[in-house]
């Protein structure tokens, strides 16, 4: 039997501010970490893209409390 999918696929790279959203952490934090080289961004016209795999990777890299 074939199943329907009723979920959506997941994005495979966000802007900055929906990557602040789905990381709980701020715009500026995320500007700070680009600039600093520790989250890779790409740059598209004058937007700034970060591939979900880049966001996880700078997530698990953070220190834990």
């Amino acid at each position: 039997m074939h199943k329907s999918r009723t979920a959506e696929a997941e994005p495979i790279a966000f802007s900055v501010p929906e990557a602040a959203k789905v990381s709980s952490l701020g715009q500026t934090s995320l500007y700070k970490a680009i600039k600093e080289k520790k989250l890779h961004a790409i740059k598209y016209g004058t937007r700034r893209i970060i591939r979900r795999i880049d966001l996880e990777a700078f997530l698990k890299s953070l220190p834990a409390s």
